[in-house]
C-alpha cells in the first residue's frame, strides 16, 4: 500500500501518487500515459497530471490496481 508521506516529491499535487515503492516497471505509464510517465532521474515514474474525467480516473485507478509493488496512492 503506498504512504503518502513517501511519495515523490515530482508528483503534481492531486489524489494520485507515486511513492519510493516504486520499480520503474512502467505499467502504470503504459496503462495511463497521460498521466504516469518516467522522473528525469530515471528510477521512477510519477504522476505529471491528475486524471479529471471518470475515463481518466477509471486508468489511473487500473494503474493502481496492477501495480506490482503498490506504489500508486489515490486520496481521492
Amino acid at each position: 500500500m503506498a504512504v503518502k508521506a513517501d511519495k515523490y516529491a515530482d508528483n503534481v499535487t492531486g489524489a494520485f501518487y507515486v511513492d519510493k515503492q516504486c520499480i520503474l516497471c512502467h505499467l502504470c505509464s503504459d496503462i495511463a500515459p497521460g498521466h504516469f510517465k518516467e522522473s528525469a532521474d530515471g528510477d521512477h515514474d510519477f504522476v505529471h497530471t491528475q486524471p479529471t474525467t471518470d475515463e481518466q480516473i477509471k486508468l489511473c485507478l487500473e494503474a493502481k490496481e496492477q501495480c506490482p509493488v503498490e506504489a500508486i496512492g489515490d486520496d481521492g
